[in-house]
């Protein structure tokens, strides 16, 4: 048996099938119920959501004895990615980092993990009637076959994990992963994309980390796992919290990976005034990036007509349709747009001055980046998500069943909150009531 075989099952058909007590709950729309949209425009014919599973069980049931608490949390977060699986009404997803959430302490944030001991998982998923139901889940593992965990990497330069309510110190852990994009390959291996490193991760078809391609300087040692350091060195300068969020595969087996924010060039301040992030095209056969482009936001208050603050723009999602043609997914918390873009040759930047993080100023620094000769890359509107009756906010997951459908899925954060209130006095969560819900969405004119 190989090494990331023991000590775990995986969950077969239905969750139920694990001796899992995952009764789905009664879904909460109806399939289909969507009112008549005028003609011409986008709408949604489908909607279904998952029901309530215990994330202690959930987590046990592939890891044994991983989790001794979950605080009354159930599974969530699988809206971070959403990709088919080639089978009607089937995706594959995965969940991020875990629960975790912000408490002030002494006027300071620190970043809680309720359930340290939760391992980000891949999940399959099946959209029947009005309900999301679970067929399969693949925990994340080293090399050893340990659990690769959702926690900071690194003193300094991470996030430091503290427990619930946000009093104890956690140990960092160089395998731990904040997961976001997943993509599957023709040889049923995944590629997900991590915002700790940020990192673009290859795994096996049962979890393993196969290798972790990182920035060129960033020193991850002590990780029980492949580290490679493979990515442009300027992407040290990733906002934290806001590392690779979106990722597509190319007809041709290439990757395309989003950067969630622009970068923190020269500093904080002028990373959260831009509207400039950086996609990147990588080869699994070299294992190389191969090109990079400069993707520019549209104003804040343009994605967003409630928003005013630029630093809350990001890029959750891309997907590819057909050729070098990509869909972007502009969002905030609140809302989205959907662009389409094509990745011209003429715009690559990779091993530009604008990868030198001492150019002044720097490519997110620039107002008018083409008037500054930086080739940005087209872009087309296809759907104002904002204007869609029937879509839930903070949609991270995209894609396309067929040419006229696309399959949309929230992030829950697993209903956590943020602040001293998320949990009781027994340390039990008080839910957001905010569900995991996948969405169809008809566009009139098709992509």
């Amino acid at each position: 048996m190989s090494p990331h075989a023991t000590g775990r099952r995986r969950v077969h058909r239905s969750v139920a099938t694990a001796g899992l007590p995952l009764a789905l709950a009664a879904a909460l729309l109806a399939a289909g119920t969507a009112t008549a949209s005028p003609s011409g425009e986008a709408h949604v014919i489908r909607t279904a959501t998952l029901g309530d599973i215990p994330l202690g069980a959930f987590s046990n049931a592939l890891l044994p004895g991983s989790v001794d608490n979950d605080r009354g949390v159930d599974l969530g977060g699988i809206g971070s990615d959403i990709y088919p699986t080639g089978r009607r009404g089937e995706f594959w997803t995965v969940t991020d980092r875990g629960p975790n959430g912000q408490i002030k302490v002494d006027g300071t944030k620190r970043r809680t993990f309720p359930v340290p001991g939760f391992d980000p998982a891949i999940v399959k998923i099946r959209v029947s009637g009005d309900s999301v139901k679970v067929i399969d889940a693949i925990p994340l593992t080293t090399s050893s076959g340990k659990p690769v965990t959702g926690l900071s990497n690194q003193q300094s330069r991470d996030e430091a994990p503290y427990t619930y309510d946000a009093k104890t110190l956690l140990p960092y852990n160089p395998n731990g992963v904040d997961t976001e994009g997943i993509v599957r390959a023709a040889d049923g291996t995944f590629w997900l994309v991590d915002e700790y490193g940020p990192s673009l991760i290859h795994v096996s078809a049962h979890g393993r980390v196969l290798t972790r391609y990182v920035p060129k300087g960033l020193n991850l040692t002590g990780a029980d796992y492949p580290v490679v350091e493979a990515l442009p060195s300027v992407l040290l300068h990733r906002k934290i919290n806001r590392g690779f969020e979106g990722l597509a595969q190319l007809p041709g087996g290439d990757l395309v990976i989003a950067v969630q924010s622009p970068l923190s060039l020269p500093d904080g301040d002028a990373g959260d005034a831009s509207l400039t992030t950086r996609l990147l095209r990588f080869s699994p056969k070299k294992k190389a990036v191969t090109a990079e482009y400069a993707y520019r936001f549209d104003p804040v208050n343009v994605v967003d007509p409630s928003e005013d603050d630029t630093s809350e723009l990001k890029v959750s999602s891309v997907v590819a349709v057909g050729g070098d043609r990509l869909l972007v997914e502009e969002r905030t918390d609140k809302t989205a747009r959907l662009q389409l873009v094509k990745l011209e040759r003429k715009a690559n930047i990779l091993g530009s001055s604008w990868d030198d993080d001492t150019t002044s100023p720097s490519l997110e620094q620039l107002d008018e980046p083409a008037a500054a000769g930086v080739p940005v890359l087209r872009k087309r509107l296809v759907v104002d998500l904002g204007k869609v009756s029937g879509v839930p906010g903070k949609i991270e997951g995209i894609a396309r069943v067929d040419r006229d459908t696309l399959a949309l899925v929230n992030d829950n954060d697993f209903g956590m909150t943020d602040g001293n209130g998320a949990f009781d006095a027994q340390g039990r969560l008080i839910d957001s009531g905010i569900e995991t819900t996948v969405v169809y969405v008809r566009l009139p004119d098709g992509i």
